[in-house]
């Protein structure tokens, strides 16, 4: 377990996996709530851009005729993989970054 406490008066690994773990809201709840730790803000800044992302392809997947449904399908596996992955990742107290919305998520963390 990592040594370092958010504001929140968790571990800073488990508040970030927790960012993961309950999507917009527990991403949402740690962009307000945190006031100390980058690393939890760079997590929740990156699971809620992420799975912002994620949903606009489900609604765009919507609108694609006849492999609408099977593109959505393997957005949602593919979504699953994903979270599990970055849940873990937090977990064990990495700075694991998505291509492109993980360098977005941590240089708007610096800012904040």
């Amino acid at each position: 377990m990592s040594p370092f406490k958010s504001s929140t008066g968790l571990n800073d690994n488990v508040a970030s996996m927790l960012c993961y773990l309950f999507l917009f809201a527990g991403a949402l709840f740690f962009l307000v709530v945190e006031k100390r730790s980058r690393f939890v803000l760079f997590h929740a800044l990156q699971s809620l851009l992420a799975f912002g992302v994620i949903v606009a392809g489900h609604v765009l997947a919507g609108f694609v005729p006849f492999v609408g449904p099977l593109l959505a399908s393997m957005l949602s596996l593919a979504t699953i993989l994903i979270w599990l992955f970055l849940a873990l990742q937090a977990l064990q107290g990495k700075w694991t970054t998505v291509p492109w919305i993980g360098e977005i998520a941590l240089k708007q963390s610096r800012n904040l």
